[in-house]
């Protein structure tokens, strides 16, 4: 049967290939864990907040004034971007078997022809040495499916972090941010697609390959 899969689930397969191939075969997910609203009403906030600027024909302050957007713009077409961030549309390929990989992005930039990637990412903290390691798979899969598309990316993304720096008198909380470019690997979330077609259409992984997984242990025992 075909699947339709998102960067954000196929970052199970990393964590435990047993547990992606329960999800999507078997409908047995792993437990739903308190999500924060914070982060999701401040990409609310963020999108408008950018906006407003790409009206003007203009970048935010957050962007302005760093030298590595020099001559970038944000992406102005209204409509295309509309369909892109939405969840329920954004942007998709679909292979030859019907197996659908679907991603909705943050924002774009654009530097003459090519088109970067701008991902938004709001934290508790300030950046540690590797955070931004975390998002290389996503910001790979986002570069890969506008490049399926027929689309010219740079071969680098940003991720624009948001995190608390103080709170003034009048209750205004004033947020830091740090702008971190990465170099993106196209083959990289190739490889994964395949990777995890391959494994949805083969045997149930017995068990956990990097050491003990709870949910797993717990699925076994039920078997």
């Amino acid at each position: 049967m075909p699947y339709k899969l998102s960067p954000s689930s196929l970052s199970l397969i990393e964590d435990c290939p047993r547990c992606f191939w329960l999800h999507y075969n078997k409908e047995k997910k792993r437990p739903d864990t308190i999500f924060p609203s914070l982060p999701s009403g401040m990409d609310a906030i963020l999108k408008k907040h950018f906006d407003k600027f790409m009206e003007k024909g203009k970048l935010p302050p957050e962007l302005r004034e760093n030298k590595e957007c020099k001559d970038c713009n944000l992406f102005n077409d209204v409509e295309l971007l509309k369909v892109w961030r939405s969840n329920f549309k954004g942007i998709s390929i679909k292979d030859n078997e019907g197996n659908i990989l679907h991603g909705a992005i943050d924002n774009l930039l654009t530097k003459g022809k090519k088109i970067i990637i701008l991902d938004y990412k709001t934290r508790g903290f300030p950046l540690k040495e590797d955070t931004h390691k975390h998002y290389q798979n996503q910001l790979d899969f986002y570069n890969y499916l506008f490049r399926e598309n027929g689309y010219e990316t740079e071969d680098y993304s940003f991720l624009l972090f948001y995190y608390p720096k103080e709170v003034k008198e009048t209750g205004e909380v004033i947020f830091e941010t740090k702008l971190v470019k990465m170099k993106i690997d196209v083959k990289n979330a190739e490889n994964i697609w395949k990777k995890a077609i391959k494994l949805l259409n083969g045997p149930c992984p017995r068990k956990h390959e990097h050491g003990e997984c709870e949910w797993c242990a717990w699925e076994e025992m039920e078997e």
